[in-house]
């Protein structure tokens, strides 16, 4: 079999999102890495065709990897300012060097040129308007800044 090469995805801005988060709770190391929860408290987003809040009461289940490696799990809710309910989910990977992860991780702010913060949020809703959300793949870009997490969103064309 011949193999060729496909053409290259675009992408087209779909919006930027920033979610505001509390004190993480601490669960230790377990079998598959050192973990920790991160209560999502609200948050808001805006592009072009969607604009609206993050709802209290999402998380962010991290897992640190041995070799420094954030794993996200994320589940967070979205509404719209037409208030419409979008179920938001992704998971994501942030690593760098060790003395910027730190940094960090005490909450400063650190140019995201310095670390690898990216995510595939998948979303979910039962609303005819935004229904194309259900079939779209995204990709988004992401940094921390004091208090929040911070993504520009892009939608795979």
């Amino acid at each position: 079999m011949t193999f060729e090469r496909l053409p290259e995805p675009k992408l087209e801005f779909l919006f930027n999102l920033y979610v505001e988060i509390s004190a993480p709770y601490f669960a230790g190391e377990t079998p598959i890495g050192t973990r920790r929860i991160i209560p999502v408290i609200g948050g808001a987003f805006e592009g072009p065709v969607l604009k609206g809040r993050v709802l209290p009461g999402g998380d962010d289940w991290i897992t640190i990897r041995k070799d420094g490696t954030v794993v996200q799990d994320v589940r967070i809710l979205l509404s719209t300012e037409d208030n419409e309910i979008i179920l938001m989910t992704y998971k994501g990977l942030r690593h760098g060097p060790q003395q910027v992860i730190e940094r960090l991780n005490n909450d400063e702010e650190v140019d995201p040129s310095e670390y690898y913060f990216r995510s595939s949020p998948v979303f979910e809703t039962s609303s005819e308007k935004y229904n194309w959300l259900n079939k779209t793949v995204v990709l988004s870009t992401g940094k921390r800044v004091p208090g929040k997490a911070v993504y520009t969103l892009y939608k795979v064309l």
